[in-house]
């Protein structure tokens, strides 16, 4: 069943002086190369997969649980913040989320198809929750305690603790482009290879972490370079891509002007043929390096601002029409009241269930 906006126009308000562009636009790569999410997602993409059936069962149960079910798009709940970002820092704004099990609550009271968070914050609750709502244990973190501090994604958990508590998936970072991603992809390709065994579905967060991608423009948000990272990321067979929306383009370029050192490989066709400034041709950039789409691309919601509801439904707007499977929003919802961030969850949802924001 197809749910209306309860609040006419509410897209469009929320959008604003963007609204036409982002909703009539026109992509320069045609949806004929893309694989859409639809309700038969599952069977159409994964049946022919080397995924065994129970990694299909649970694909599924992603796919078919909360507010989004069986449209082939997903609202996921993301909060590994108290490790990635300390405790403090993420859970201050609203104190109740230092009690895991408010986490839950949350994401459940938001119609979420899915939790991700830590193996410590399932595992106090999982016996009470692990049958209402589908768990993502994130088994690996950077954290902030170290002096000074590092950037380095290390193993928090394995894949059989996700397992014996119920998860349904398993979720990791690799920093493409770090010093330390070789080792990264080396421990994350081989927990994904025992997710599948055991039937568990795998989630990779691409990132990208260098401090050369800073130059004139912040290229950790490059189409090129998080294209190539999803690219890496299904190619360990991650069965549901999460990146950041784009927000420029020609990382390789930029990178080798400012550094005089040539790097990578690119195409100038990436950047005439394949895609323009419009973020909806950048996103659409990254679903075409997750397999044509075979993959789905979920898209973070970013950090809490003056303005969530809108860069909340921006950001779902382009995803969706790019041809992406939907968003993972965390910080603009858990650091805000209950009710407001069950309110920004359904918001967000109801870009994906209106049948006026199609793909473009």
């Amino acid at each position: 069943m197809t749910t209306t906006l309860r609040e006419p126009n509410s897209i469009e308000s929320l959008l604003g002086k963007e609204a036409e562009d982002l909703l009539t636009y026109k992509a320069k790569v045609s949806q004929d190369l893309i694989h859409l999410p639809g309700p038969d997602f599952v069977e159409r993409i994964w049946l022919n997969s080397d995924r065994n059936p129970q990694v299909l069962r649970n694909i599924h149960l992603l796919y078919s649980s909360g507010r989004l079910a069986n449209t082939g798009y997903l609202s996921i709940l993301p909060v590994d913040q108290g490790i990635e970002h300390s405790a403090g820092a993420s859970f201050a704004p609203n104190p109740i989320y230092f009690d895991p099990e408010n986490i839950v609550k949350l994401a459940i009271a938001a119609d979420c198809n899915a939790v991700a968070t830590t193996l410590g914050t399932l595992g106090i609750v999982s016996r009470k929750y692990a049958h209402k709502i589908p768990f993502i244990a994130k088994i690996n973190h950077n954290e902030l305690l170290t002096f000074p501090n590092q950037f380095d994604q290390v193993l928090f958990a394995d894949v059989e603790q996700a397992w014996n508590l119920g998860a349904a998936a398993v979720g990791a970072t690799i920093y493409f482009g770090s010093e330390h991603s070789t080792r990264q992809i080396q421990e994350i390709s081989k927990a994904f290879k025992r997710a599948h065994e055991l039937g568990l579905a795998t989630i990779l967060w691409c990132y990208l972490r260098n401090n050369a991608f800073k130059q004139d423009k912040d290229y950790h948000l490059a189409a090129d370079l998080t294209g190539q990272a999803n690219h890496l990321g299904v190619t360990i067979e991650a069965d549901i891509i999460k990146q950041k929306l784009p927000e420029n383009n020609n990382g390789y370029g930029a990178i080798a002007k400012a550094t005089g050192k040539s790097y990578g490989k690119t195409d100038e066709r990436i950047y005439t043929e394949l895609t323009t400034d419009h973020p909806i041709d950048l996103t659409r950039y990254q679903v075409l390096n997750c397999y044509s789409g075979r993959v789905g691309l979920i898209n973070s919601g970013g950090a809490t601002g003056k303005n969530d509801f809108a860069e909340a439904i921006r950001t779902a707007v382009i995803n969706k029409r790019a041809g992406g499977s939907g968003l993972i929003s965390g910080r603009k919802t858990f650091q805000r009241p209950f009710e407001e961030g069950v309110k920004l969850f359904h918001t967000i949802q109801d870009v994906y269930l209106s049948p006026d924001v199609t793909i473009a």
